[in-house]
């Protein structure tokens, strides 16, 4: 009968590369498919609170594009950021006595604005045409939230991911 000795020297190799493999593999998953991010500011009170955890999904704009009313993930000036689509490339936005206008009617946004009746212009003049592959967005906490009204609508090769779901760490105290 052989007898098949495993020496200390082999576990040890194996238990690296195993440990290299899942290492690479969740830096793979993190930066290509799934993340982790908490929510650092109250722009889209009361959808996503400050300190709420979510996970990100990058799979679904590799495949779509965003659609009016998904809230996305992108990039704008070196910092992530979450808002919701409000507009697509070709429609026009006007803001007129605290209210959301698309190609001429009010948006109703009832389920998920914070204060109804309180979006007002920033920096951008209106009415605004969203240029094409352009998504205009806003926070839904429309007094504490610097979005499309300040920096214009956002290119889709800015738009990283979409949440996937959210929830909160409560720590006993």
């Amino acid at each position: 009968m052989n007898k098949v000795l495993i020496s200390f020297k082999d576990v040890l190799d194996f238990i690296r590369d195993l440990l290299i493999t899942i290492l690479v593999t969740l830096c793979f998953i993190s930066k290509f498919i799934i993340a982790h991010t908490e929510v650092p500011t109250g722009s889209m009170i009361p959808t996503i609170n400050i300190g709420d955890h979510m996970i990100i999904n990058y799979l679904p704009f590799y495949v779509r594009d965003p659609q009016v009313n998904d809230i996305v993930v992108f990039e704008q000036d070196g910092v992530n950021m979450v808002k919701r689509v409000i507009a697509t490339g070709g429609d026009t936005v006007e803001l007129m006595n605290g209210f959301v206008y698309v190609n001429g009617e009010v948006k109703n946004e009832m389920e998920y604005v914070r204060e109804i009746g309180v979006t007002y212009p920033q920096l951008v003049q209106f009415p605004y045409v969203v240029p094409d592959k352009h998504y205009f967005v806003m926070g839904d906490n429309r007094l504490n939230s610097e979005d499309s009204r300040t920096f214009q609508a956002i290119s889709r090769d800015k738009i990283l991911a979409t949440p996937i779901f959210k929830f909160r760490i409560e720590l006993l105290k």
